[in-house]
C-alpha cells in the first residue's frame, strides 16, 4: 500500500463520520472531559465537607460525654471525701480530712466541744 491508498482510506473513513463534525467532535471531547471532571471534583467536595461535618459532630458529642462522665467522677470523689463512718450524732461535729485549719480554729473547735 502506497501513501495515497491509506489517505484515501483515512479520509473516506473520515467522510462517513461525517467529516467536519468528526473535528467539531475531537475539539469538543476536551471540552466536554474537563467540564465533566470539574463537576465529579465538585461534588467530592461536597462529599468531603459533609464527612468532615458529620465528624466534627461526632467528636463534640463525645467531647461532651467525656465532660459530663468527669463531672460525674469529680462529684463522687467529692463525696467520697465528705463521707462520715460515724454514729449518727457525731457527723455534725466531724472535720472533713480537706479542709485545712489553723491552730486558732482548732482550738476552738476544742473549747466548743
Amino acid at each position: 500500500m502506497d501513501i495515497e491508498s491509506i489517505v484515501t482510506i483515512v479520509v473516506t473513513i473520515l467522510g462517513s463520520f461525517g467529516g467536519l463534525e468528526f473535528f467539531k467532535w475531537w475539539g469538543n471531547r476536551k471540552k466536554n472531559e474537563i467540564s465533566w471532571l470539574e463537576e465529579r471534583i465538585t461534588q467530592r467536595d461536597a462529599k468531603i465537607d459533609s464527612l468532615y461535618f458529620e465528624l466534627r459532630q461526632e467528636q463534640s458529642a463525645k467531647l461532651e460525654e467525656i465532660h459530663k462522665r468527669h463531672e460525674v467522677e469529680l462529684a463522687l470523689k467529692d463525696a467520697e471525701n465528705n463521707r462520715c463512718d460515724r454514729p449518727d450524732g457525731e457527723c455534725m461535729k466531724r472535720i472533713p480530712p480537706r479542709t485545712k485549719l489553723t491552730l486558732k480554729d482548732k482550738n476552738e473547735n476544742d473549747e466548743e466541744e
